[in-house]
């Protein structure tokens, strides 16, 4: 794997990118970055806390303010779901990186987030989760360079088929004079 790249993981709440973030930094040696947390660091207090006090819209300028001055190498980077609505911020993770698309179906992330409004996830007034995953999918794929379908697949397994994906793109990058 190329020094200095970083390993970007995008898609819904819920979808893995936390837990696979953490376990993929271990098994590739690399630091962990959760640009969750560094928002909560950032402003002091937790996503939902931002999004039920200042909305929406403040959020995301949040968010895209942290994500686009991020300066990282060598780095896991677990994203919010919502990341991916700011152009901006997409452009300088793939700068520095390479992005995945850890892909969930809807059932199975309406399964495993039990408890949508206190887990900081940005759901404009009047959509439903579906809603939310129906708008984000066509984006996630738009900005991924590699998509992982994690259906029915345990965290080991999903780990070494990012690793496997992630050597694939350096073998075709040095393969074309990248």
């Amino acid at each position: 794997m190329r020094k200095n790249m970083n390993i970007v993981l995008i898609g819904m709440s819920g979808a893995g990118k936390s837990t696979l973030g953490v376990w993929l930094a271990k098994a590739l040696g690399m630091d962990y970055v959760d640009t969750d947390n560094v928002i909560q660091q950032h402003e002091g207090r937790l996503l939902q806390d931002i999004i039920d006090n200042d909305g929406i819209e403040k959020f995301m300028e949040v968010e895209e303010k942290i994500v686009s001055e991020l300066q990282l190498k060598n780095c896991i980077i677990s994203t919010g779901g919502s990341v991916i609505y700011s152009e901006k911020a997409m452009n300088v993770l793939k700068q520095g990186g390479q992005i995945i698309y850890l892909h969930v179906p809807y059932e199975e992330i309406k399964r495993r987030l039990i408890n949508i409004t206190t887990r900081g996830i940005v759901i404009k007034k009047g959509n439903s989760l579906e809603d939310v995953y129906e708008e984000r999918v066509p984006l996630y794929i738009k900005y991924s360079d590699k998509t992982l379908d994690c259906s029915n697949k345990d965290i080991e397994q999903c780990v070494s088929e990012i690793i496997e994906k992630i050597q694939e793109s350096d073998c075709d990058n040095s393969t074309n004079g990248k």
